[in-house]
């Protein structure tokens, strides 16, 4: 098999120094030295000069020169300035056009959500179709979009990025936590997620801190009392402000004698916002201590010299920090939220996150235990060993190689592909939260119908309020008219309700058909009753429906009663010498209705 690995998870200014670009280069390594029996290349993004030639001396010696490819998008294209819209399209076509000229077998992302804030170019199958598999961290911005997406242009290039997810033929996810929001939130077949874990670099390890290295490296930081420890970046999820307030509620001879240290880097507004805080609990100078940023070196002392690590993050994708803090030996306890319980397997280690209470009250055992706290560093370090970086490359060759088997089988010379892409569907019609029972109805039939379509909701709704619903991509009416011969089906739902954020006043359905070949549908509720209406609104359906009958190829009903009765009448009057009638379904049975003047029935209605 041919690999070719994009790094541009290890190039960007905001993945490159950080936990993405760690995992990049280290599974990349790792891929190295397993796929001996493949052909292995790097491609990567020449906007990022610097980086590459870092990135060049990384690996010399583990890949021939000459198999690392760059490539130049004509920038700027970062996606956060509209302006660079038209050269951000021709960069991702460049690149897809770049990548299949090295006639990959499959092509590795290590990172798709990049290119906001610089020239990093990602995507999959704008262009051109290759089997592509994809890195999947976590999906913690969609989950939380009121917290991390309140902006539209944010949003806009999340949702696009998403988009690449769904295109991908494989994605290799960190966890199972995160290999599950893949498939709850977009849809995703379980065959098309596979979780290889992660691992802790190997410099995460026990070491004896000589006395007077330790004496300097707290007297460089402010650390004169044993000190629980916090590592990880400062973010709404992290939860450090629940951690202090947490700290702060330990009896007094406990946090008398330690420190709280927050290991990361912090803006002067985050540092003058935490030590507010502190303050305003009742914690004194010195009590909490803000390192700011430090050192790989002092990194692994402070892990190892810690009396306790805690990390009580809401979400994560993984969770390394608590990983790392264990190879080294240190005693964690964590939330018992996302990942984290996989990570540190063991349930009297865990704790709610949501609770300052509950943290405090885990903090005050382990401090004042020291059977249980040794407990945990000796758990903690056997169970950082069932992790490792080879073992995630073992999982993500099986995972790829399966991937490359499955679609592609060598019948004598010629090469069959073996899995058909999923048909793309347009899904009209109104959602929740709006107050109509085809807005519930609609977000139940989703999940399931995502199951074999691509799908994109077209909406002018300002928010979907479903969770379920979160993972779905969703699109403008005004682009949709534009753009609707894009899709291979197109759904329609219209009921009784006088809902009408789904529906443009002066449009007809008419320019809203798929390309040539594909199959429409409308489903319906009840539509000849125009007194059970606003006279205005009753007009406006009645426009809609008979301009829907002219290019619709089936109709599902509710129900048998009503596919007999009134969308057959409906249908009827709207399709009057067409002379062919689209097929008519009750979506409550698997039994056809043709809605010829017969009204013939026959089974098997499909998809």
């Amino acid at each position: 098999m041919r690999l070719m690995l994009d790094l541009q998870g290890c190039q960007t200014s905001g993945s490159r120094f950080r936990g993405i670009g760690r995992y990049s280069s280290s599974l990349a390594k790792a891929l190295l030295g397993r796929a001996q029996n493949h052909e292995c290349w790097i491609a990567l993004n020449g906007a990022f000069p610097e980086s590459v030639a870092a990135i060049r001396e990384e690996f010399d010696g583990l890949l021939p020169q000459d198999r690392i490819r760059v490539w130049r998008p004509v920038g700027p294209v970062a996606y956060g300035n509209p302006a660079h819209a038209w050269r951000r399209h021709t960069g991702e076509v460049l690149r897809e056009f770049f990548l299949d000229a090295q006639q990959p077998d499959l092509v590795h992302v290590s990172s798709v959500f990049e290119g906001f804030v610089d020239d990093a170019v990602t995507s999959v199958g704008r262009a051109v179709t290759m089997p592509t598999a994809v890195t999947l961290y976590d999906l913690i911005p969609l989950i939380h979009q009121d917290v991390y997406l309140g902006h539209p242009l944010v949003r806009e290039w999340y949702h696009d990025k998403l988009e690449a997810l769904r295109q991908a033929q494989l994605l290799l996810a960190i966890s199972e936590s995160s290999r599950r929001e893949a498939i709850d939130y977009l849809h995703l077949p379980e065959s098309r997620v596979v979780n290889i874990s992660s691992a802790a670099d190997p410099m995460f390890r026990p070491v004896q801190i000589p006395l007077e290295a330790e004496r300097d490296l707290r007297g460089k930081l402010g650390l004169q009392r044993p000190f629980v420890m916090y590592t990880g970046g400062i973010d709404h999820r992290k939860n450090i402000e629940g951690l202090i307030r947490a700290f702060a509620m330990l009896p007094p001879s406990l946090r008398g004698m330690h420190q709280l240290a927050v290991v990361c880097k912090a803006a002067p507004e985050e540092r003058q916002r935490l030590e507010a805080l502190a303050r305003s609990v009742g914690l004194v100078d010195g009590d909490v201590v803000l390192t700011g940023f430090v050192s790989d070196d002092d990194m692994v002392a402070l892990c190892n010299l810690c009396k306790l690590f805690v990390f009580p993050s809401w979400h994560e994708g993984f969770g390394l920090p608590a990983l790392e803090a264990m190879a080294c030996g240190a005693p964690v306890i964590a939330s018992n939220t996302s990942s984290l319980p996989e990570v540190v397997g063991r349930d009297d280690a865990l704790f709610d996150p949501r609770s300052d209470a509950r943290i405090a009250e885990k903090m005050a055992q382990v401090l004042g235990d020291d059977a249980f706290r040794l407990d945990l560093a000796e758990h903690g370090k056997r169970r950082a060993r069932l992790f490792s970086w080879d073992e995630t490359a073992r999982r993500s060759l099986e995972a790829m190689e399966a991937e490359h088997e499955v679609r592609t089988h060598a019948v004598g010379s010629v090469i069959v592909a073996a899995q058909p892409v999923r048909p793309r569907m347009a899904f009209v019609s109104p959602l929740p939260p709006e107050r109509t029972g085809i807005a519930d109805y609609s977000a139940e039939l989703l999940p399931a119908l995502a199951v074999h379509y691509d799908i994109e909701v077209i909406t002018d709704q300002p928010a979907i309020s479903d969770p379920a619903l979160a993972g779905l991509r969703r699109r403008s009416v005004a682009w949709f008219e534009a753009n609707a011969r894009r899709y291979d089906r197109v759904l329609y739902q219209f009921g009784n309700s006088p809902s009408r954020a789904h529906v443009r006043a002066g449009g007809v359905p008419k320019r809203w058909a798929p390309r040539r070949g594909a199959r429409r549908a409308l489903c319906l509720l009840p539509a000849l009753q125009p007194q059970w209406f606003p006279a205005e609104l009753a007009a406006h359906l009645q426009r809609w429906y008979a301009a829907i009958g002219q290019v619709s190829d089936r109709v599902i009903a509710i129900s048998r009663a009503v596919a007999a009765s009134t969308a057959s009448g409906w249908m009827r009057t709207s399709r009057r010498g067409r002379g062919r009638w689209p097929r008519l379904f009750p979506s409550g049975s698997g039994i056809e209705v043709a809605a010829d003047p017969r009204h013939r029935c026959a089974g098997g209605a499909g998809r």
